[in-house]
């Protein structure tokens, strides 16, 4: 195997272009072909399987490399972040709490709005009544929520979209 190197290590630059990475490429190839070596079959040519094994590795790296997203700066690490489901479960504890006290009027316009995700026009139907009333008990309901809760800003209460919406203040 010794007696391959020079070989190996010039048809591993061959493939990368990069002294280092041919080094890495030969030492991995040395390795698993001794890891190995059971495999291999006396009589055979054993520098054409260290070719092979080489130029497998290189190859496989490169099919790794393509599925791969370089994330330098961290911003592909941040979007794929979560928030621990623990203070989700209790900020819904406070924020169901906190719905059953407001009246019931504005409990459902603030439901339809928000968590069902009907336009202000629909709720109206639901409720029978004007456009304006639904607009106005939302904007209670949120305002009243957001004072019981101690909640300064929208964004401070849950990750998720749908508890973003029913507790902004924005119509």
């Amino acid at each position: 195997m010794l007696a391959q190197l020079p070989t190996l290590r010039a048809f591993a630059y061959s493939l990368c272009s990069n002294f280092d990475r041919a080094d890495d490429l030969v030492q991995e190839t040395l390795l698993k072909a001794w890891q190995h070596l059971d495999k291999f079959e006396e009589g055979t040519n054993l520098r054409a399987w260290l070719f092979t094994i080489l130029r497998n590795s290189y190859f496989s790296e490169l099919r790794k490399k393509r599925r791969e997203v370089e994330d330098v700066d961290g911003k592909m690490t941040d979007a794929l972040s979560v928030a621990p489901a623990q203070l989700g479960h209790l900020d819904m504890q406070d924020f169901r709490k906190a719905l059953t006290t407001l009246p019931d009027e504005q409990r459902e316009a603030l439901i339809l709005i928000g968590a069902v995700g009907m336009s202000y026009e629909e709720a109206a139907g639901v409720a029978q009544c004007a456009v304006g009333t639904i607009k106005s008990r939302v904007n209670r309901a949120r305002t009243k929520l957001a004072e019981r809760m101690g909640m300064t800003e929208p964004d401070v209460f849950g990750p998720d979209a749908r508890t973003a919406a029913v507790v902004s203040r924005e119509l």
